[in-house]
């Protein structure tokens, strides 16, 4: 389908303005008329580039989502696209700028350029005729990057109905590798109470809950396991009221990352019934998993090899590798849908001042996404 890549390539300066016009529309996640805003020039690029359906799902705590709709297939289900227009960055927090075949700027890489080569895709394969046995549902979320709660619901119903989802969130850099696997990722609040008493008077009458959360972090940390790629992290603690009194309370905030879904269940019990070290203290644990790991199954190794072949004949090699970080394709990954993630363009620096995506990859990975649609929506 080499007519889709000359058509993409024919077309990198309009696929360019398109991410420009994204970047410059800001989109932090807490600040719902800017997001709102991008959805809006995000729609008219859809409408423009592409013309077919689009639902607003209008929320009140997040900026409203989207859901495009290209073809209209048959009976066989839908291909699913899932990204998002929230970034990390408060308004004018970076400025854009470009230099050579770089842009740098607000989410331009996570994931404003994955936004893009999505759009894009869609229009090489209008405009170039291809046929589609299934339709495409393109759905766009508004707080992805803070943790999807207004989100999650919708993305699972939309997965149950596809064969399968690509994510084109930032890919690895700096060689542009998709990601094959994402580790799973759990929060929870440990809450504990002690007895409180005079740190000199009746130092042996009380029940420090600073002293048992000492305790609770060396002993969850034991459940930390390197090999199998588990991690336990407590990262905020608080406790105590001065410092001549034996601390009635004390609070952590756990942050745990796993690989496999059959870890999932055996960390979280451990975590969740915790045993108590001091005598005197109540110790409380809420949370549970948020997003099961995206592995690297049979059906994922297969999708990567389509990719492959699919760079291949484009000129260059793709590679792959696995995340530490979550996204929303580890909801659809987690209910069994094959997914593979990081199918945005080739860029960098996610999440730092140095965000940015080269801008001659774009045809590239647009013409990627395309032929990866056609090939699974005809399968």
């Amino acid at each position: 389908m080499s007519e889709i890549l000359n058509y993409l390539k024919e077309h990198s300066n309009q696929i360019t303005d398109t991410l420009l016009r994204l970047t410059k529309a800001e989109s932090p996640s807490h600040t719902k008329a800017l997001v709102d805003e991008c959805g809006k020039i995000l729609r008219e690029e859809y409408e423009r580039l592409v013309g077919d359906s689009v639902e607003m799902i209008e929320k009140t705590e997040v900026g409203n989502q989207l859901k495009f709709t290209y073809g209209t297939g048959g009976e066989e289900g839908q291909i699913l696209v899932i990204g998002h227009m929230d970034t990390v960055w408060d308004e004018g927090a970076l400025p854009i700028r470009h230099e050579g075949n770089l842009l740098y700027g607000p989410g331009v890489f996570d994931m404003k350029g994955g936004l893009t080569i999505t759009l894009w895709a869609l229009r090489a394969l209008k405009e170039t005729g291809a046929h589609l046995n299934r339709k495409i549902t393109f759905l766009v979320t508004t707080d992805e990057e803070v943790g999807s709660t207004h989100s999650k619901d919708i993305i699972l119903a939309e997965a149950e109905k596809s064969s399968v989802v690509f994510v084109p969130e930032s890919s690895i850099g700096p060689d542009g590798a998709v990601k094959t696997e994402r580790k799973g990722a759990a929060q929870f609040l440990m809450k504990i109470e002690g007895i409180a008493g005079h740190a000199g008077i009746n130092a042996w009458d009380g029940a420090s809950a600073i002293e048992e959360l000492a305790h609770q972090i060396l002993d969850l940390k034991k459940l930390a396991n390197r090999d199998e790629g588990i991690s336990v992290n407590v990262g905020v603690v608080n406790g105590g009221t001065r410092g001549n009194v034996i601390a009635k309370e004390a609070v952590a905030e756990i942050d745990v990352r796993i690989t496999k879904k059959a870890q999932a269940e055996k960390i979280s019990e451990a975590i969740l019934n915790r045993p108590v070290f001091i005598k005197g203290t109540k110790v409380e644990v809420l949370g549970e998993i948020d997003r099961y790991p995206l592995e690297r199954t049979e059906e994922v190794i297969h999708l990567y090899e389509d990719l492959k072949e699919i760079a291949s004949a484009h000129g260059y090699v793709l590679n792959e590798g696995s995340s530490g970080g979550a996204s929303d394709g580890n909801f659809t990954s987690g209910i069994g849908i094959p997914t593979i993630d990081g199918l945005g363009p080739l860029g960098d620096g996610a999440h730092t001042e140095q965000e940015h995506v080269d801008l001659s990859n774009l045809p590239y990975r647009a013409a990627l996404m395309a032929e990866i649609i056609h090939r699974y929506a005809n399968k």
